[in-house]
């Protein structure tokens, strides 16, 4: 019951953060709640006790993340522009993708259910071969860093690249800035020669 609780409290936690993002206008309020919102989900892959995606999302999600969005930011403006309102279009997406979507959990065990197929085929599988199979006593790094090893593998490439690429952006971004400037500071310099 207390496991419950908990587990909708964080939900909860996460829905209004999402909603405080969508709201808020300050780029820098934006990147440190989807900061909060990593964690609290971090959090509730722990009180799911999945651990091991939890610490791949604090460390991705509220970290790298909020380290290059805060580098973004610094070299791009604070606030957002005013955009013309979009109209009703974007709500009805919205609202059929997670219709679509509710629809599709229908079917679904229920949670936690031990006769769920995941539980009844796999994980045995899983548990029972793991240590002989990879010799490594946890089953949870067997499953990462062997079953799935190239899914990992992908996985940790796709984070590597798209870091590279902000990276890369933000180098350029940095140099336009610069070269900005040195425009500003020559054209400050040719209008006083100018009323000299």
């Amino acid at each position: 019951m207390i496991e419950t609780f908990i587990n909708i409290t964080l939900f909860a936690m996460q829905v209004l953060t999402a909603l405080f993002i969508v709201r808020s206008k300050r780029l820098f309020s934006v990147v440190m709640l989807s900061g909060v919102f990593s964690l609290l989900t971090a959090l509730f892959f722990v009180a799911l006790d999945a651990v091991d995606v939890a610490f791949t999302e604090a460390a991705v999600g509220a970290g790298i993340s909020t380290v290059l969005m805060l580098g973004t930011i610094a070299l791009t403006a604070r606030t957002q522009k005013k955009t013309a309102p979009t109209g009703y279009l974007p709500y009805l997406v919205v609202a059929v993708t997670g219709a679509a979507l509710v629809y599709g959990t229908l079917d679904m065990p229920s949670f936690g259910d031990p006769m769920a197929p995941a539980h009844q085929h796999v994980a045995p599988e899983y548990l029972a071969r793991s240590v002989t199979d990879i010799d490594v006593p946890n089953v949870v790094t067997a499953i990462l860093a062997s079953y799935r090893g190239y899914d990992t593998l992908g996985e940790t490439a796709v984070v590597f690249t798209a870091g590279i690429g902000v990276l890369m952006l933000l180098s350029g971004l940095r140099r336009r800035r610069d070269e900005d400037d040195v425009k500003i500071v020559k054209n400050k310099a040719a209008k006083a020669k100018d009323r000299a």
